[in-house]
């Protein structure tokens, strides 16, 4: 792995927290101690950082060189939980949820589930998707909060089941919630069908309600991501 590809996945790792409300450029220029533009250039791709700037803003963010290489940490957190019944699931950004398997090199980092835990969440396909790495951790953004709020809050873990995309109840008289893509970007919403339409209801009145016509050749399922089976947020 070269230097620059390092520098290409503490770019998306930062991306990621940035979006997620975790960090703004700004709290990262004043930690690392660089002009906010120098940050700003950085993460959206105009210019790189020197193997000392990268030192910085990993100190001061607390990153470690395994946490550019997930392959490397996923083989060292699998040794790790074999024999102690937990399972590794990868933490993804948004664009990659509608493919069958998630590359190493999109994974930001691994959180621990029980295995007895993971087992217990029964599956409901719509359409196949046996073949997809079934589960993922996404963070809730600040649009997603807005919307499913007081039940969710911006940065708050979702682990989403990607085999489960039925617009089935999972437990009666209670509404799934589900990751759900509209257009090009992805929503945590409850979903309904009304006259060959998918609408997305959020929590929160005060929002507006969402459609998605699926498109010749489709059905919903396509655009369910999958049901979030579990939240967690860190207090």
């Amino acid at each position: 792995m070269l230097i620059s590809d390092l520098q290409n996945r503490l770019r998306v790792l930062l991306r990621e927290r940035v979006d997620a409300v975790e960090l703004t450029g700004t709290e990262l220029a004043r930690r690392a101690g660089f002009q906010q533009a120098h940050v700003s250039n950085f993460l959206n791709g105009r210019r790189g950082l020197s193997i000392e700037a990268m030192d910085r803003v990993m100190e001061a963010l607390r990153l470690e060189v395994l946490d550019l290489m997930p392959e490397a940490r996923q083989k060292a957190a699998s040794a790790r939980v074999r024999d102690v019944g937990l399972d590794p699931v990868p933490v993804v950004p948004r664009g990659v949820l509608m493919q069958s398997e998630i590359a190493a090199g999109e994974i930001a980092e691994f959180q621990c589930f029980k295995k007895s835990f993971l087992r217990r969440i029964r599956p409901l396909m719509a359409s196949q998707r046996g073949h997809w790495q079934r589960f993922v951790l996404i963070k809730a953004n600040k649009e997603s909060a807005a919307a499913m709020g007081p039940k969710l809050v911006a940065g708050a873990m979702l682990l989403v089941d990607r085999h489960y995309n039925s617009l089935r109840n999972y437990r009666q008289r209670e509404r799934n919630l589900y990751v759900v893509k509209s257009g090009e970007s992805y929503k945590v919403r409850y979903v309904e069908l009304q006259e060959g339409q998918l609408m997305f209801r959020p929590e929160n009145l005060g929002c507006a309600l969402g459609f998605v016509q699926p498109g010749k050749g489709e059905t919903f399922a396509d655009y369910l991501v999958g049901r979030v089976a579990h939240i967690a947020i860190e207090t």
